[in-house]
């Protein structure tokens, strides 16, 4: 039975139905929005021919993303956080349907294009507060980590499969199917946000028959050296390592644009995460979760370092699933670390600062890397982007003693997470 959970611990998906709907609806969304990743992503290289409009894709992405993501953060903290999950995910599917519906008008404007992806990113971000914290309020406080590492196993799935099915479906079917299959996804995940239970933020105060959010929930974050740590450590990777605006450009000038080629770059990062999630029950119970990810983010810098260099595709790609490895187990400590230590009061704004910074940083990095590679070359700005990230981290790791030091606190301590998540349990 060890041996077995030191792979993948799928206890959450059996103990809990509400965990349970939330993963399936999450994994099918997921998989819809790589299809549409690709999809805009083509669709923009094919207008314009350009990094630059390639990279603001995701200055399209994560400008929304910061400012919604911050909102969300607050409503996360004072409304029943269900509802904020099934308004906004209503507001994705319309987003969604407006991108199948300019695909199948031939739009050749790009600017309405990166429009209805600000729209769709602005709506996902003001719901992923609220969605992030379910996972610690749905299961026992010993599973919390293998929830979030079954999340992040969906996502590293969608991002394998996802790319190589809208290649099939824009190959034979255009753009319009492509979009119409994220719509269709997007709708599965409302059906299941639908079964979920009322997760009413805990510690929410109330004046004159209206909830409002505790104070000090931005101020948190700052006082405890372990929250700041990890969020920094993420921005550094992120922002200054990030490859995806640049795989068209590279494809193109290294692999002679063979669209196949595209998506196995786009997939092999998704086979070292995949890999890395598969272990997961093993990185769940490390305890020395700071230096995890510190240790994680450095080798994804250095991996994306080695991606920029000249040489053939086998090795192109495994750089990239060394840097998918390396994520997967930055991004499964980092949650862990963030959900455990910070009161629910405050989860869902500090969840939003996780967020922003896990989502919108790399858009804002993919921006930063096609617009320094328009001016200079693509092997430069992965170079420098890749060995910049991993002197950022390491003065992180510097400058940062508790986050180094730091030891996940055991189970027994989050006696109100337990009680919830027997509560949820009971009502699946």
């Amino acid at each position: 039975m060890k041996a077995r959970i030191r792979f993948l611990d799928a206890r959450p998906l059996r103990s809990s139905r509400p965990f349970r709907d939330l993963w399936i609806g999450s994994s099918a969304s997921q998989l819809g929005g790589q299809i549409a990743t690709v999809a805009v992503l083509a669709q923009v290289w094919d207008l314009t021919g350009s990094p630059v409009a390639t990279g603001a894709i995701g200055l399209a992405t994560g400008l929304p993303m910061v400012f919604f993501g911050l909102l969300g953060g607050t409503l996360a903290d004072t409304v029943d956080r269900r509802t904020v999950v099934r308004a906004t995910t209503v507001g994705q599917l319309l987003a969604a349907a407006g991108l199948c519906a300019q695909a199948v008008a031939d739009n050749r404007n790009v600017l309405l294009l990166l429009a209805l992806v600000a729209a769709g990113a602005a709506c996902g971000a003001l719901g992923a507060p609220a969605r992030r914290t379910l996972p610690v309020r749905l299961l026992p406080p010993d599973q919390v980590a293998a929830g979030l590492a079954l999340n992040n196993v969906s996502f590293q799935s969608a991002m394998l499969a996802g790319p190589a099915l809208a290649g099939l479906i824009i190959t034979r079917w255009g753009f319009p199917a492509a979009y119409a299959a994220q719509a269709v996804t997007i709708a599965v995940s409302m059906l299941a946000v639908l079964r979920l239970p009322a997760v009413e933020p805990e510690g929410a105060l109330t004046t004159g028959g209206r909830r409002r959010a505790e104070r000090g929930g931005w101020g948190i974050v700052l006082r405890r050296p372990t929250l700041w740590g990890v969020m920094a450590t993420d921005l550094c990777a992120t922002l200054l390592a990030m490859p995806i605006a640049l795989f068209p450009l590279v494809n193109e000038i290294r692999f002679d644009g063979d669209p196949q080629t595209l998506g196995l770059l786009l997939s092999a990062v998704a086979v070292g995460g995949i890999t890395a999630g598969l272990l997961s029950g093993t990185v769940t119970r490390w305890h020395r979760a700071g230096m995890v990810q510190l240790t994680a983010a450095g080798v994804w810098g250095l991996a994306l370092a080695g991606f920029g260099l000249p040489g053939p595709l086998w090795l192109a790609l495994g750089c990239l699933a060394i840097a998918g490895a390396a994520d997967t187990v930055s991004v499964i400590t980092r949650s862990t670390l963030i959900q455990r230590e910070t009161p629910d009061a405050y989860r869902g704004r500090v969840s939003s600062m996780e967020h922003v910074i896990g989502v919108a940083g790399p858009e804002l990095g993919n921006f930063r890397g096609g617009l320094l590679a328009s001016t200079t070359s693509a092997s430069f700005s992965l170079i420098t982007g890749g060995l910049s990230a991993a002197l950022a981290v390491a003065a992180v790791a510097a400058l940062n003693r508790p986050l180094r030091s730091y030891r996940t606190p055991p189970a027994a301590a989050e006696p109100t997470a337990t009680r919830a998540a027997e509560t949820a349990t009971t009502a699946g």
